[in-house]
């Protein structure tokens, strides 16, 4: 990566980002947050949804089908997420299975999947959260799809590496997520299996402290591409999920774009960034979303990329522009 002096106006900018990204990730861990998003006839959610629409295509699964194929027809890879996480009521843990499952008999066909285990059972136990991603994985195999597991905060990443270990040798298409920024990563490269298997690497997005964590800055973006062609050397199928222009840039300088299976960016961050590699030749997925649940989501969508929170105001201010948001326009 550059190591050229970096000019204090710059400096200056990403201090104030990264502090705004702070700031967006604590209003999403606050339950206080959370329960006015999901009280009856919520006024928080009902004032931020038109911010959320950028970001989660549709609120039900047959619409979001319709998106889905809009994406498809402009040749990216889909990785699919029913949104939501933290779910410990039994019944609504089985919806969210079911609703994997119909997703994966419907048209068209996600190629891939990724869940957070906490929206599959691992607040009640891990072994719920393991069975149930058994299932949406054989589903899954059966129609040809890979399932990717999503990280979560740092206490649960034993839970989510421990499930991927176990679970693995069944199921060649299952995959995980790993998360930059822990210090920890670079020795659970040693611990799960990756050969053949699909990798997802992003930087993190839960605040997390100094003594487990790097925070964001020129030492995370080393370590990320760092990581990444570790993976790479190992012979993981390795996505590089971020939406970080400099670090996509250092990649390309260094090669590793030709070493990594894809480039993976969340649908409605910096779609035009996606957009200019995707038109260079290489690989490109959208992770897409759907569902009700999605305030965690908006808030780390916007922590990922802290001036859209401006453009999250515009789309507040013009919530009667209905085609502001017409899928697949900026890709």
């Amino acid at each position: 990566m550059n190591q050229h002096p970096t000019p204090a106006g710059d400096t200056s900018r990403r201090a104030l980002h990264e502090a705004a990204s702070r700031g967006l990730r604590m209003l999403a861990a606050d339950p206080r947050c959370r329960e006015a998003f999901t009280a009856p006839g919520s006024l928080l959610q009902d004032l931020a949804s038109p911010a959320a629409r950028r970001y989660v295509l549709a609120a039900g699964r047959d619409e979001f089908l319709v998106h889905l194929k809009a994406l498809r027809d402009k040749e990216y890879r889909i990785a699919v997420e029913f949104v939501g996480e933290e779910n410990s009521d039994p019944a609504g843990i089985e919806r969210v299975v079911e609703e994997y499952l119909a997703v994966l008999a419907a048209e068209p066909l996600p190629g891939q999947l990724g869940f957070d285990l906490s929206n599959l059972g691992l607040a009640v136990s891990r072994e719920l959260a393991r069975d149930n991603t058994a299932r949406v994985t054989r589903a899954a195999a059966a129609r040809g799809a890979d399932v990717v597991l999503s990280m979560e905060r740092a206490p649960a990443v034993d839970a989510v590496l421990d499930t991927y270990r176990e679970l693995a040798a069944d199921h060649p298409n299952l995959g995980v997520t790993l998360q930059a920024y822990l210090h920890r990563t670079p020795a659970d490269l040693d611990a799960i299996p990756l050969d053949g298997r699909r990798i997802r690497l992003v930087k993190g997005a839960f605040a997390a402290p100094a003594d487990t964590a790097l925070g964001r800055g020129p030492a995370l973006d080393e370590r990320y591409l760092a990581l990444a062609a570790e993976l790479a050397d190992r012979g993981a199928l390795v996505s590089l999920a971020t939406q970080d222009a400099a670090v996509l840039a250092a990649a390309r300088e260094r090669g590793l774009l030709d070493r990594v299976h894809e480039i993976e960016m969340l649908h409605g961050v910096r779609p035009a960034l996606l957009r200019e590699y995707h038109a260079l030749g290489h690989p490109c997925r959208i992770y897409a979303t759907y569902g009700e649940n999605w305030w965690l989501h908006l808030l780390h969508r916007l922590a990922e990329h802290p001036p859209m929170v401006l453009t999250a105001l515009a789309d507040i201010a013009e919530r009667h522009l209905d085609g502001r948001h017409a899928v697949g326009a900026h890709y």
